[in-house]
């Protein structure tokens, strides 16, 4: 998600010794490797969709797994954070491990906010976002601008474990981001976070999870919206003025097929003919183009568009009812 600043530090403060117990009581086995296999990075899945530790999917109903409902102080975490849940795991680090230079530039985290609360860490992790640098001490709650480039390093022999959970917000949730602290802002000098011990009680918060995320087709407002964020990201180019004039034509395609169809599946192979026809021509003359992150223009016009504007490729389990954990 773009947020206005590279980070923003939550007025919260967690107990990460009560959150580490809880983890360290989970089996080693919990354990998986990063989708991508990158070297020293280890996930452990708490929210996936239908709960499914093995589905490390961003497409469909999100679901508590069973290793989230065995960690009450986690779950209480998360209730105090107050949104609407999407995936979400903790993420290890192993020493000298680090997340290399990237944007999430996938449809799922356009518009989800990515918090971060550091369990197990040192003083010499640096997490770099656009030309800023932060460490993340054990407990805090964070947000960070995933749209910028970013990358983590982990310069201590010892291993370092985050929650990472994902979403869209809420009331609440974002009237909270308004009081946080942005680093270096003078503003916030006397800022102090609201420290959450939870309770022992045993009884679960009530957690809401998201059960729609990905459309059968993108309506043409949304697709409008995507295709304006791109083109003011985008970098000054030659060809940027013909792009401009090719995504127009684009939009009023889509309106025209929508206004006839919606989203009626049996008119999906013909949004599927337009939608690679748009592909074909925005990779010939848009393949120099690059956004302000440095990405190249299509590949964020990929994660946003191209697979994301139509769902007749991806595998979409049976809709779920809204399912609270209480």
């Amino acid at each position: 998600m773009r947020l206005k600043t590279p980070f923003i530090q939550l007025p919260l403060l967690f107990d990460a010794q009560r959150l580490f117990n809880e983890i360290h009581a989970l089996d080693a086995s919990c354990w998986r490797d990063h989708p991508q296999k990158f070297p020293g990075n280890f996930a452990l899945p708490l929210i996936s969709v239908n709960g499914d530790p093995d589905d490390d999917g961003v497409a469909g109903p999100m679901r508590p797994t069973p290793y989230l409902e065995r960690c009450q102080y986690l779950m209480q975490v998360l209730g105090k954070i107050g949104a609407v849940w999407g995936r979400s795991r903790l993420m290890k680090l192993s020493g000298h491990a680090e997340v290399t230079r990237h944007v999430d530039l996938n449809y799922y985290w356009r518009d989800r906010a990515r918090v971060h609360v550091p369990i197990v860490t040192q003083p010499t992790v640096r997490f770099i976002c656009g030309d800023e640098e932060v460490n993340m001490k054990a407990g805090e709650c964070w947000l960070f601008d995933t749209w910028r480039m970013h990358q983590v390093i982990n310069a201590d022999a010892a291993e370092r474990i985050h929650l990472v959970a994902d979403t869209v917000g809420s009331e609440r949730f974002w009237s909270m981001v308004d009081h946080g602290r942005i680093p270096g802002d003078a503003a916030t000098e006397d800022w102090h976070p609201e420290t959450f011990s939870g309770s022992v009680s045993g009884l679960q918060p009530r957690l809401v999870f998201e059960s729609v995320n990905f459309p059968d087709v993108m309506t043409p407002w949304e697709l409008r919206e995507h295709l304006v964020f791109l083109l003011e990201e985008a970098l000054p180019h030659e060809q940027l003025a013909l792009v401009k004039q090719i995504s127009s034509r684009f939009i009023t395609v889509w309106q025209e097929l929508w206004a006839i169809h919606g989203d009626a599946p049996d008119a999906w192979p013909i949004y599927r003919e337009k939608l690679d026809a748009f592909e074909q021509i925005m990779r010939r003359f848009a393949a120099d183009l690059r956004l302000k992150s440095k990405m190249l223009f299509v590949e964020g016009m990929a994660g946003l568009i191209f697979l994301g504007a139509l769902g007749d490729r991806r595998q979409r389990p049976a809709a779920q009812p809204v399912r609270h954990v209480s």
